[in-house]
């Protein structure tokens, strides 16, 4: 057998986004400018330009709090759970 080094075990950071929120981030940022860019080149540069500054700050706001929240956050319900069984019995007959 030979040791495989399997790195460090820890999320990809860039620029303080970890993981799959980086993704998220670059998505944010696409998006706003193609709005922006839509939106300067169908009605007025200036208000474009704005668009495209308030929906990438919104994005990266709204990607580093999910992010706060961890890369894998599940919903956690406490109490009893029952689950009610709806078997069917579905073999053959084997008398005549």
């Amino acid at each position: 057998m030979y040791a495989i080094y399997k790195g460090l075990q820890k999320p990809l950071v860039y620029k303080g986004f970890k993981g799959k929120f980086i993704g998220w981030g670059i998505g944010s940022l696409a998006l706003g400018l193609v709005g922006g860019g839509l939106t300067g080149a169908l009605t007025n540069m200036y208000l474009g330009g704005t668009i495209a500054v308030i929906a990438i700050a919104g994005g990266l706001t709204f990607t580093f709090y999910r992010q706060k929240d961890g890369l894998h956050d599940k919903t956690r319900h406490k109490g009893v759970f029952i689950h009610p069984l709806h078997l069917k019995k579905n073999y053959a007959d084997p008398s005549p």
